[in-house]
């Protein structure tokens, strides 16, 4: 009996202090799965790391403050969500607000970036007193299923169509807004490629179970 209750607190403390803060058993994981799916979220969300400072900087801030502002702020909000509320949840800057920030706001409305950096400010601080009540609950809650879908997609698509930008895929044109880009240049199909070999790589795993 006492050897069974030894090994039982020994396997209780084989995780040391990750498990008894994490309470990974608890949750169904290990330290292993958590550093496989914080490097692949990194993966994931990299892309904001040099997006967003390029949409920012068209309302005249610094790029390489808005590079840095943007890895403080994730590092910030990422490690928040782990140490406090225990959930695997990375967070960044959002994509779509900072484009209606850099473009609506200071392009098409002309305020200074630093009036709409104040603007920003005192939104946060209203969200968070939204937050720490019931009532964002009562916000999220009244917001029909096919409208949280369609603002996936929508964002979804916005990202889609910075990439296919970005790689040279279509470009600008004023008869159509947008037009098919220069072809005869290699660079053109290594987006392409990627996607097609990250398709291969997905569809393989659920195929062939490991």
């Amino acid at each position: 009996m006492m050897e069974k209750q030894s090994t039982v607190e020994q396997s209780i403390g084989k995780g040391g202090f990750l498990e008894r803060y994490f309470k990974l058993s608890q949750h169904g994981t290990s330290i292993k799965n958590e550093l496989i799916g914080g490097i692949t979220t990194f993966a994931t969300m990299a892309y904001i790391i040099f997006v967003n400072p390029n949409i920012m900087s068209a309302s005249g801030m610094d790029p390489g403050a808005l590079f840095v502002a943007t890895c403080i702020g994730a590092a910030i909000g990422t490690l928040m969500m782990g140490l406090f509320a225990n959930w695997p949840v990375g967070l960044a800057p959002g994509m779509g607000l900072n484009a209606f920030f850099a473009f609506t706001v200071v392009g098409e409305m002309g305020y200074s970036w630093q009036v709409a950096l104040g603007a920003v400010f005192i939104s946060g601080v209203i969200f968070v007193g939204l937050s720490v009540s019931r009532v964002r609950e009562w916000i999220i809650n009244s917001i029909p299923a096919s409208l949280r879908y369609a603002m996936t997609a929508g964002v979804g698509l916005f990202l889609g169509i910075i990439g296919l930008k970005s790689a040279g895929i279509v470009v600008g044109s004023q008869a159509t807004l947008v037009t098919l880009g220069d072809f005869t240049q290699l660079q053109r199909f290594l987006l392409p490629s990627a996607s097609l070999l990250s398709r291969y790589y997905r569809l393989r795993r659920s195929l062939v179970p490991y």
